[in-house]
């Protein structure tokens, strides 16, 4: 069993009382070797008998107590690290989609500012795209909810396998979901997203007895180096709405 520091403590205390009574009783011997060997006795009697009191004293009402301090210790111990895991699912929680397990709008907003800021630092450009899939309300009011739930994760799965490990994938809501990728131009943007587009049109998504496919709008932007994320996002989101209106199932840069 490990032993906690105070009780550590507690046996060295006990230690150095017992090499105390060997250096009283040794020192009680030579200054006993003029006297009596019946005052010799009663000291080494009395000595013993002290140096028994302070031990079982200590057993009985001290190492009880440093014993429950310890077990007090590891309960706080536990409980702090139980806390803290806790507290690291909870925060997990609230950064992630609980439907499609994918970074959602907080994790979005705070990650796309510190894109911006590191890559204002770098001179580097920065890439967004916001997706918006097609007709998704029909796809509730026609198949219902659940339907819906499984087209909403088959489609992130696709955005997940399309995407690059240091693009930051999220579900703002609903059946929007957006993309910022760095290190891309205009040109290179619009073709990624078209990509993205295309193999979510090919996507065959069962639930249950149903299969079905649908295809999303996607509207793409380049940061200019000035706006701040929420204006960076609008005008992606502008360009989103255009292609909305050119028919959807399109790429609007």
């Amino acid at each position: 069993m490990r032993l906690h520091k105070s009780e550590l403590a507690y046996i060295v205390l006990v230690l150095l009382l017992i090499a105390s009574a060997g250096v009283l009783l040794s020192a009680l011997g030579m200054v006993d070797s003029a006297g009596s060997g019946r005052s010799l006795y009663i000291r080494l009697v009395t000595a013993l008998g002290i140096l028994g009191s302070g031990i079982l004293f200590g057993l009985v009402f001290i190492y009880p107590i440093l014993r429950s301090q310890v077990r007090e210790e590891s309960q706080l111990r536990e409980m702090t690290q139980s806390l803290s895991k806790r507290s690291e699912t909870l925060e997990h929680a609230a950064l992630t989609d609980g439907l499609t397990g994918m970074q959602n709008r907080r994790y979005f907003d705070d990650a796309l500012a510190e894109y911006l800021e590191e890559f204002r630092r770098i001179e580097r450009p920065v890439g967004l795209m916001v997706l918006d899939l097609d007709h998704f309300k029909m796809v509730n009011d026609t198949h219902g909810h659940d339907v819906g739930d499984d087209v909403l994760r088959s489609v992130a799965q696709c955005l997940r396998e399309f995407t690059r490990y240091h693009d930051v994938v999220a579900r703002l809501g609903g059946e929007e979901f957006a993309v910022v990728a760095p290190n891309m131009d205009i040109d290179t943007l619009a073709k990624f997203a078209d990509r993205i587009r295309s193999a979510i049109s090919q996507l065959t998504i069962s639930s249950g007895n149903i299969r079905l496919r649908v295809t999303t709008s996607i509207g793409v932007a380049v940061w200019d180096g000035r706006e701040s994320g929420e204006e960076f996002y609008k005008r992606a989101d502008r360009q989103l709405y255009q292609a909305k209106r050119q028919g959807r199932n399109r790429v609007c840069a």
